[in-house]
């Protein structure tokens, strides 16, 4: 084992990092290379990660927090223009119901928007919004022998001597 220390310019390096990337309402951890990094947010998946890092001239495999302010200022323009750069059917809102639009949601506005989707499907009673209601599954699953969340199927030993302890208690 060599106990060197590090040099200055590892030091260099070390300290020119940012902690921290903040896009739109998250924090993103600048240790992290620009896809991993990407992914920590709501709506980025690695496809998206990566299209955003070759848009911006970045290698993916770069540490987010050392790239340069203009580079980072880049990346997060493209991800909050997202939509507009890529064709509709890489977008995660396409055709909102109420404007018609074509959005691609991140963070916040996702889980958001997603909701309203779904009280809106339960809203007008659609099959998918029944299913929803009922917790069933939505797309077309198989549910006759996977989710199920009652817990054990047949004879629950555990709940029965329970109920005979309890009818034991009571006769005495």
């Amino acid at each position: 084992m060599s106990t060197e220390e590090p040099s200055a310019d590892e030091e260099d390096e070390d300290e020119d990092i940012q902690y921290f990337v903040r896009i739109g309402q998250t924090d993103l951890d600048g240790t992290k290379s620009v896809e991993r990094a990407l992914t920590d947010m709501n709506g980025v998946g690695r496809r998206v990660a990566r299209i955003i890092a070759d848009r911006a001239a970045v290698d993916r495999r770069d540490v987010l927090g050392a790239l340069e302010e203009d580079k980072i200022d880049e990346i997060v323009e493209l991800v909050e223009g997202y939509a507009e750069e890529v064709p509709e059917w890489l977008t995660n809102h396409q055709r909102d119901f109420f404007t018609g639009e074509t959005t691609h949601e991140t963070g916040n506005d996702l889980d958001m928007s997603r909701r309203q989707d779904i009280n809106r499907m339960k809203m007008i009673d659609s099959y998918r919004g029944v299913r929803h209601k009922r917790g069933q599954k939505v797309r077309g699953q198989r549910t006759k022998s996977t989710g199920r969340t009652e817990g054990t199927i047949g004879v629950n030993i555990e709940a029965i001597k329970e109920q005979q302890a309890e009818e034991e208690a009571e006769d005495e």
